[in-house]
């Protein structure tokens, strides 16, 4: 399908320098773009990416903790205890 779009001069001229850069046509660059917004599970630039399980337990299931323990073990990154 083709659409036409309207973009800022200084944009198109970044956008132009990138794909010269990359060695990529502004439409493939354009629709990486598009992928991305249009992806939920890919990682955004500034995300964290969490490992499972956040908490490690040595007995999987319900953990009881104290908001001052979880507080500490997401500073720490120690493993939750048992």
């Amino acid at each position: 399908m083709r659409t036409t779009l309207d973009i800022p001069d200084e944009t198109y001229r970044k956008l132009k320098i990138k794909a010269a850069t990359e060695g990529q046509s502004i439409r493939q660059i354009a629709l990486r773009g598009i992928e991305r917004e249009l992806s939920p599970f890919q990682a955004q630039p500034g995300r964290k990416k969490f490992q499972i399980p956040v908490i490690s337990s040595t007995q999987p299931g319900t953990l009881h903790l104290t908001n001052e323990e979880i507080d500490d073990m997401s500073r720490s990154r120690r493993p939750a205890r048992p």
